[in-house]
């Protein structure tokens, strides 16, 4: 629960964000962005979505956080096979007590890694809903709550590979980013080759942090500034997409929320107790983006309608001045 969270200072926070950052960065070379981007998913109480080839990293990314904080962690790979109930739990009739007992599901832990969530059926995929929206699940008309802090890691191979599902709307939209490792340089690949032929990286870390600090830093992110003017401007930009000709379907107010969250933690890693503009618009597209449809035949403009949608929606939206009022 948020009062058993400790308060923290500004220095505080940047101590423990920048503990938690390094630890995974150990791991994860030469991917600062992607390291940052879990961080701000963890302490906005939102959810990440990593889509990308195999063996670029995805998964040793959401292990390395995992490893990183000395929380509960459920790692649950996703396969065709794998039903709701693996995800969720079930009610298991106890023949002694002559009633049903709700068995707790993969779901119930601080941090879930869904490995391969797209080569799940949509059934399956569908159990998460629930979850990530409200922090809790409901079976037999129970309802059951997640602990806290809760964030869901997931993985993705891209939908050209065989024997994926497409996610569907719905559930794109529970996740706040969705980021693409990419593969790494030259050095940091060759560094890989050293340092893995030895040992697993992941042994190495040990936890920086524990559940209660991270509800401590959630906390104190929320208390982060946001200008009246940079909510109307963060509005503006969602709606800037429910207007573009080249976009089928537009951001959700879910969107528009996870932004400014987003933004608020991200300033909050730069130092700063106020968001200001550029924090928003750096953000759009990996806030924005997964939730995205363009319009049907302007995929034929390049190879990232959606993306070179969003950039000229942010050129062309005002910004606000004197922001931080």
């Amino acid at each position: 629960m948020q009062e058993n969270a400790p308060s923290l200072t500004a220095e505080q926070f940047a101590q423990h964000t920048s503990r938690i950052a390094a630890s995974v960065s150990s791991v994860i070379d030469g991917k600062p962005e992607a390291v940052r981007s879990a961080l701000v998913c963890l302490l906005a109480e939102g959810h990440l979505l990593i889509e990308d080839v195999p063996g670029v990293g995805k998964t040793m990314l959401a292990r390395a956080l995992a490893a990183s904080v000395d929380a509960t962690v459920r790692r649950i790979q996703f396969t065709p096979d794998l039903l709701p109930g693996d995800v969720t739990g079930v009610a298991v009739y106890d023949p002694v007590e002559r009633e049903f007992e709700f068995k707790r599901g993969a779901i119930f832990a601080h941090i879930v890694i869904a490995d391969e969530i797209n080569r799940a059926s949509p059934k399956t995929q569908s159990a998460l809903l629930e979850a990530m929206e409200e922090h809790q699940v409901t079976v037999d008309g129970s309802s059951h709550h997640l602990p806290q802090p809760f964030l869901v890691v997931a993985t993705q191979n891209p939908l050209e590979m065989e024997g994926t599902y497409p996610l569907p709307e719905a559930q794109r939209d529970r996740f706040m980013m969705r980021i693409s490792m990419g593969y790494p340089d030259a050095a940091a690949e060759t560094l890989m080759l050293r340092q893995r032929d030895v040992a697993n990286p992941l042994s190495a870390i040990a936890p920086v942090t524990d559940a209660a600090t991270v509800r401590a830093l959630i906390s104190w992110a929320r208390r982060v500034h946001v200008a009246e003017s940079l909510e109307e401007y963060a509005v503006a930009l969602a709606q800037a997409t429910r207007q573009d000709p080249s976009l089928h379907l537009g951001a959700s107010p879910r969107a528009t929320l996870q932004l400014v969250r987003a933004a608020k933690v991200v300033a909050a890693l730069d130092g700063r107790d106020y968001v200001v503009p550029d924090d928003l618009a750096d953000l759009v597209i990996p806030v924005f983006a997964h939730r995205l449809l363009a319009a049907r035949g302007v995929h034929r403009a390049g190879a990232q309608p959606v993306e070179a949608a969003l950039r000229q929606i942010v050129s062309r939206v005002p910004v606000p001045f004197a922001a931080r009022v």
